[in-house]
């Protein structure tokens, strides 16, 4: 890709968003059963990410009337992305947490392609490596895929799927072990959706789209994500942006704020999904709405030992709007929205929470609030950066927390010859918004990381823990 490109609207629009107290950076944390070979992992990175995708070595420079552009880096050194960090072996969980938070409010350096690794040594329990990228080169769930191209399975799960592999033809990314097989009749519907879909208005076809490639990935509403599904047909759309405008500001609690460019970051032990799954079929909810009820009671223990009041507070998810079941483009990019999910703080009985939680997802599966916010993204791309800030910080004063909920590999995967233990992943909160939390699944198991503004919530960890104290209560409710 020579020359220049111009950077896609959606793509600027989170460039300009940056702030030295608000840094666009998407980061995931990966922790390994041993050492990882820096030299392999090298070899894996210059192959997997710098050859296959051409933004990972290319750096961002004005254009025209301010447009930012793409540019090849000619002096591109891939040692310059990759660097090597230690902890002190008697830290613990707290040192690894540290140096996380610390890099945090970090911004990559705007000469080079906005993108950095760093390989974690000294952690007991094996290597770590904290990835850093900028959210104009793509879209959360689309960098964790990218990422996970990097993995491969271990032995046991190769030897598991070597058949289906070869049944599906070419091999898929090593991510894409994540992913439900695709077959030839639901390619052949999606790419009919896609030849429908050329002549309809902009929101529609995303909504089209996002629906047929959800159609083909049904297994995955199995998994802990907030995906397509959550779109429908956009003839609602200018209601659902109506009501989005008219949407009042979060009540003013510890969580929102000014804020400042100290970061913290937290996350748990792995979670069993077989077991968030039992208690979802004992009280009858999904095991999104289990998490997400957990979630909720954790923010209200939090807000209660804060003396706060327990009033509802929403947080920004937002909507994966590519097909799942489709390699990720080489030019990458973002193609998603975000939905307002009301978190029913107030409800003290965890029954009557996962009921609320639930029914209000259900509102959530009817509404086209992605397309909207997609197309609103955008159109905020192409207008000036005080503009686009002022616009983002006024829908920033609607929620409170930004939370993604991400599937990972089903199967353990290695990377440079270490096996992948587990892994948490944050997305920038826009806006202003101090907290993020993440749910990340991952063969069999699901991680909570907390990631927050020190203003907001100096102490991410006593979140986490809240968050395991309302799994626990869960499993003592009775059906």
């Amino acid at each position: 890709m020579a020359g220049r490109e111009r950077m896609g609207s959606m793509d600027a629009a989170w460039l300009q968003m940056e702030e030295p107290a608000n840094l666009m950076m998407i980061t995931a944390v990966l922790w390994f059963d041993g050492p990882l070979d820096r030299e392999r992992l090298r070899t894996v990175v210059h192959e997997r990410l710098v050859e296959r995708h051409p933004r990972f070595r290319q750096r961002v420079v004005p254009g025209a009337l301010g447009a930012p552009h793409w540019e090849d880096a000619t002096d591109f050194d891939l040692d310059a992305h990759l660097s090597t960090l230690r902890v002190p072996a008697t830290g613990g969980r707290a040192a690894l947490e540290a140096v996380v938070g610390d890099w945090m409010g970090v911004p990559l350096e705007r000469s080079r392609p906005l993108w950095h690794l760093h390989l974690v040594k000294g952690s007991p329990r094996g290597d770590v490596l904290l990835a850093r990228l900028h959210h104009c080169m793509a879209d959360g769930i689309a960098l964790a895929r990218v990422l996970l191209s990097l993995t491969d399975p271990v032995e046991d799960a190769a030897r598991t799927h070597s058949r289906a592999r070869d049944e599906e033809g070419p091999k898929a990314l090593p991510a894409d072990a994540a992913r439900t097989s695709s077959r030839t009749r639901d390619r052949e519907a999606v790419s009919r959706s896609n030849a429908e879909s050329l002549s309809a208005p902009g929101w529609m076809r995303l909504a089209r789209g996002a629906r047929a490639a959800f159609r083909k990935g049904v297994e995955l509403v199995q998994e802990p994500i907030l995906a397509g599904d959550l779109v429908r047909e956009g003839a609602r759309g200018a209601a659902a942006l109506g009501k989005l405008l008219v949407l009042p500001p979060d009540p003013r609690s510890p969580l929102r704020g000014p804020l400042g460019t100290r970061k913290v970051a937290a996350w748990s032990e792995p979670v069993s999904l077989a077991r968030v799954k039992a208690l979802g079929q004992t009280l009858g909810g999904t095991v999104n709405d289990v998490l997400l009820t957990a979630v909720t009671g954790a923010l209200r223990r939090y807000l209660a030992s804060l003396g706060a009041p327990l009033e509802d507070l929403h947080a920004l998810v937002p909507v994966n709007l590519r097909p799942l079941d489709e390699p990720v483009p080489r030019s990458l990019g973002n193609r998603f929205g975000v939905v307002f999910l009301r978190l029913p703080v107030h409800l003290e009985d965890p029954r009557r929470r996962l009921r609320e939680v639930a029914k209000r997802m259900e509102a959530l599966k009817r509404s086209p609030e992605a397309v909207v916010t997609s197309g609103a993204l955008e159109l905020l791309g192409r207008t000036p950066a005080a503009l686009e800030r002022v616009v983002v910080d006024v829908m920033g004063t609607k929620a409170s927390l930004v939370a993604t909920n991400v599937p990972g590999p089903r199967q353990p995967v290695s990377l440079a010859g270490a096996r992948l233990d587990g892994l948490t992943f944050w997305v920038p909160q826009a806006g202003h918004v101090g907290l993020g939390v993440s749910l990340f699944s991952y063969a069999g198991q699901v991680t909570l990381g907390v990631a927050s503004d020190a203003s907001r919530v100096p102490e991410p960890g006593a979140l986490v823990a809240a968050f395991l104290d309302e799994l626990e209560a869960l499993a003592t409710v009775a059906p």
